[in-house]
């Protein structure tokens, strides 16, 4: 057993060295020793239950992750996944442990990670969606959590993204549309959720803002009179409810005019 120590000490010192059953560590008992293995107890520990003194243990031994795949203590077979050779990891895709099975998303190459798109515990599925391209990813649009479904939104094909339109939550139908283009974005316009509203009026071509220029929400309304063309801005300076719009539209119709100005300058 080589021993010494490297990495700096911090609060983890204060945490008393003892196994997973909660026994004190004994190193002399322990069947990891070995004038090859570099551990160090309270520090660098595979027999540890804390997760940084087992990370730090394959991190100084590397070579003798495989051999820990198996072991009976989730926090130990998932920081070995980590250092383990790859091709090692496909068993461990039925883990009965989240942790473990979220150590060999991350790892696995995709065409067997695909796999765990229907994993029960959604950081998993969403490390999925993370790193899946294309169809594969499509296929996780009706995940029953709105955050993989805002991830597929967000890192779809643009040709895929108007599927991801018609979500029942807010936040994935927001993500879509920050990305759909026309005219996918006009299926939008009578959105329910103001905020969508208001993304919509952020992208539309300046040419289709008079299709929001009535919204019921006076905050879409002040977000077309921000971009609005000099008619649709006077119109609506002029005849809008709400002081706050017909304001914004006057300030925009000032900021035309200087445009048109500096231009003939």
């Amino acid at each position: 057993m080589i021993t010494g120590p490297t990495d700096p000490v911090g609060v983890e010192d204060d945490i008393p060295p003892v196994d997973w059953h909660g026994v004190p560590l004994d190193c002399t008992v322990c069947g990891t020793r070995s004038e090859l293995i570099r551990c160090e107890r309270g520090h660098a520990c595979v027999q540890d239950r804390y997760a940084k003194r087992i990370d730090r243990f394959f991190r100084w031994n590397p070579q003798v992750s495989n051999d820990y795949l198996t072991h009976p203590y989730f926090e130990v077979r998932a920081i070995a996944c980590r250092q383990a050779d790859v091709f090692r990891l496909q068993p461990l895709i039925d883990d009965e442990d989240e942790t473990v099975r979220l150590s060999v998303a991350v790892r696995l190459p995709l065409a067997q990670a695909v796999r765990l798109r229907s994993d029960p515990h959604r950081e998993v599925r969403i490390r999925v969606a993370m790193r899946l391209e294309g169809r594969e990813l499509l296929a996780m649009a009706n995940d029953d959590d709105y955050y993989v479904r805002k991830l597929v939104a967000r890192r779809l094909p643009e040709a895929l993204v108007p599927r991801m339109l018609d979500d029942r939550e807010w936040e994935v139908r927001l993500e879509a549309v920050k990305r759909v283009g026309m005219p996918a974005l006009l299926r939008m316009c009578d959105d329910r959720e103001i905020a969508v509203r208001r993304e919509v009026v952020a992208r539309l071509p300046v040419a289709q803002l008079y299709r929001m220029a009535h919204d019921p929400a006076w905050e879409v309304r002040w977000e077309v009179a921000q971009r609005a063309g000099r008619e649709l801005a006077r119109l609506m300076a002029h005849g809008d409810e709400e002081a706050e719009v017909r304001d914004e539209a006057l300030a925009r119709l000032r900021t035309l005019d200087q445009q048109t100005g500096e231009q003939h300058e």
